[in-house]
């Protein structure tokens, strides 16, 4: 039966041929509402297209290997240049921040197109931390790390700094406040890596507040929840509170080679190599982006 552009629809009996089920059992399924359906005038009909997703969305996959189509999502940890340059290229991306372990897991099963990262090494040299990462798992075979931003992290603390806060030390000597992020975050790894670095931990803070995001870092600082935290620059100057500078990291996007040459990524690339994105993270602060959509790893 054929609607439309394509469109096939199947009956019941028909459904129940193609799924190799009992007419019986395709009705359970309708009742329990688990399978794709519709009524028509009293009928049940089947898009043979939706049947195959759904066929897909449970099938058993050896690891390493992904779903055909990852959904138009881009995973992993928040940026304002980030979310500002998705919007701006109009790729028809949409944004997922909830860290950059949590994105680059969800990258893995296929379920975002992207992950933006940036992993911290508690040892050695941070600015290959991500490289490090990828480059050990063998099921990125077909993916490609893309520079997005080199950018500035530190303390977030009240407006004005009055506390004359400078580091992690301090904040401890004067027994403050500590915001602390989700684990797998990649700013809870860098606190936890310029901790240790600092020979200090973070179970010796007797006072921590919890945050998601680097918003709700700087909205926990301005509601005196909190006293200081990680975040980066760019979201202390949007949110008026202070910055005291620690460090620079490297953030990237991890994509699949067939995605990127795909248009929705080649219109964030290309945004990419315009002087709007350059202008927009001068103005943001907190930014280099000499190296943006250069690649630094590919198997």
């Amino acid at each position: 039966m054929q609607f439309g552009a394509g469109l096939q629809l199947m009956t019941t009996a028909e459904a129940a041929a193609y799924l190799r089920l009992r007419e019986r059992k395709l009705y359970e399924l309708i009742a329990d509402r688990q399978i794709p359906c519709t009524k028509v005038t009293g009928r049940w009909l089947f898009s043979r297209a939706d049947l195959d997703c759904w066929l897909l969305s449970g099938m058993a996959r050896p690891e390493g290997m992904v779903p055909p189509e990852p959904p138009p999502i881009v995973g992993g940890s928040h940026d304002p240049l980030l979310q500002w340059a998705l919007a701006e290229s109009r790729a028809g991306l949409a944004i997922l921040p909830e860290g950059s372990r949590a994105g680059y897991e969800r990258f893995l099963k296929g379920e975002v197109v992207a992950a933006a990262i940036h992993f911290h090494d508690f040892d050695g040299d941070d600015a290959d931390a991500n490289v490090a990462v990828v480059s050990q798992e063998t099921s990125l075979f077909d993916a490609v790390l893309l520079g997005f931003a080199a950018r500035e992290q530190g303390l977030l603390v009240p407006a004005g700094n009055p506390l004359g806060l400078t580091g992690l030390a301090q904040a401890l000597a004067q027994n403050l406040r500590l915001i602390v992020r989700p684990d797998g975050a990649g700013a809870q790894q860098l606190l936890q890596s310029l901790l240790k670095r600092a020979g200090l931990a973070l179970s010796q803070f007797p006072h921590t507040v919890w945050a998601s995001t680097g918003p709700d870092v700087a909205q926990a600082i301005r509601a005196d929840r909190a006293d200081c935290g990680i975040a980066t620059r760019a979201v202390a100057n949007a949110a008026g509170v202070g910055f005291v500078p620690l460090c620079f990291e490297r953030f990237d996007l991890l994509v699949r080679q067939r995605d990127y040459f795909r248009p929705p990524l080649q219109r964030l690339l290309a945004l990419l190599a315009d002087r709007r994105f350059a202008a927009q993270a001068s103005e943001l602060g907190g930014f280099d982006v000499s190296a943006a959509g250069q690649v630094r790893w590919s198997p």
